[in-house]
């Protein structure tokens, strides 16, 4: 019995669904429902009762299935050991990264890593959308903000301030706010997410909080497009410090009100599964710490950023 038809069958216990197993495993449905098929041969027995609409575990499944899956796991996991202790870092990075900071930042980031590493492949998946593990196929995602799903693994790798900014030509034809109630005369070039526009910008200076309803000509589901804008003078951002940290530091782009705080975000590398965690991963995360670190101190000494964020 091979181990990758066993995996297939894994798949398909998960999702109910050949086709959907298929697609998860980057595979042709025929060539998933043959390995199925194939399994129960071998096992003499029918896994699944396949429906019109869909398939559910057979009695026998539903006591093969537990049993395989935490066989598949213990095989894995013997597997990364090994790697581990013969330092041996390859396989298949599928990593889903946010628009602006995976296109940026990152990925000359992960160029770099698999330069030195080169028995590393990578597998980029770019967006801003939410992120499912099993829809999009990924292993590990970069995000801002914590994960909210006990069932997901996760490794924070810094904390990440949010900044105002603008480009000195729109300051210099606009004028540059010096209180947060002046941003109401701007133009906001703001973010959508899941048909929600955020143009309520929150702001604190001495335990004094500041909500301010934005207005403006762009909006966009892509943080890079917003990104594009602000250098383009079409107006005030509020944007990640890292996604903006080269054009800080080159003076493209300026920080605006920089006494007074946005709310803050952090960014952390997540798995779907302890299995995840491969030794290249690790050493990934270690990478992402270490150069992310690297930005932050750069912005602090130019004082941009104040030291507390690196606690």
């Amino acid at each position: 019995m091979l181990l990758e038809d066993l995996q297939v069958v894994l798949k398909v216990a998960e999702f109910r669904s050949i086709t959907a197993a298929a697609t998860n495993l980057d595979m042709r449905t025929a060539t998933a429902s043959a390995a199925l098929k194939r399994v129960e041969a071998n096992l003499g027995a029918e896994l699944f009762i396949r429906t019109t609409r869909q398939l559910r575990l057979s009695s026998a499944g539903e006591k093969y299935i537990p049993q395989c899956e935490q066989a598949m796991l213990m095989l894995e996991q013997a597997k990364q050991n090994m790697k581990g202790e013969l330092d041996i870092i390859d396989g298949d990075l599928r990593l889903a990264m946010s628009s602006d900071l995976g296109r940026n930042i990152v990925i000359p980031w992960i160029d770099d890593f698999m330069t030195t590493y080169p028995e590393v492949s990578l597998r980029a998946n770019i967006n801003d959308s939410n992120l499912d593990f099993y829809r999009d196929s990924v292993d590990l995602a970069l995000r801002y903000g914590s994960p909210n799903d006990a069932n997901l693994y996760g490794f924070k790798i810094c904390n990440v301030p949010r900044l105002l900014c603008a480009s000195q030509a729109y300051l210099d034809k606009y004028g540059t706010p010096t209180h947060p109630q002046d941003l109401a005369s701007h133009n906001g070039l703001l973010y959508q997410l899941n048909d929600i526009t955020y143009d309520v910008w929150e702001f604190s200076k001495d335990n004094e909080q500041f909500k301010i309803k934005m207005k403006g000509n762009r909006v966009s589901n892509d943080g890079e497009l917003v990104h594009r804008w602000s250098l383009s003078g079409k107006g005030i951002g509020l944007k990640s410090s890292l996604d903006i940290s080269n054009d800080l530091l080159s003076g493209k782009l300026i920080n605006i009100l920089p006494e007074y705080s946005a709310n803050a975000t952090e960014l952390w590398l997540i798995f779907p599964s302890r299995q995840s965690i491969t030794p290249a991963a690790r050493l990934l995360r270690d990478t992402l710490k270490q150069k992310t670190r690297v930005i932050l101190q750069q912005l602090i000494a130019k004082g941009i950023l104040d030291k507390s964020v690196l606690d």
